[in-house]
């Protein structure tokens, strides 16, 4: 898998601290959640970063 640019990596980790409960574990609820929360106007880079917080949030939610 590739590694993610660290801009993605700050303004995933950026959401997730400032807004831990406007994420889940489903993609598209993220990407809505990106789209109101940010001002990405591309595409692409919304997906990463929703992405990004999607796999962090499941990461999570795994019992150690």
């Amino acid at each position: 898998m590739a590694i993610k640019p660290k801009y993605i990596k700050q303004l995933g980790n950026v959401l997730l601290e400032q807004y831990p409960d406007s994420f889940n574990t489903d993609f598209e609820t993220n990407k809505e959640s990106v789209t109101a929360l940010t001002t990405v106007e591309s595409k692409g880079v919304r997906n990463r970063i929703a992405g990004y917080v999607t796999r962090k949030k499941a990461q999570a939610a795994q019992p150690a």
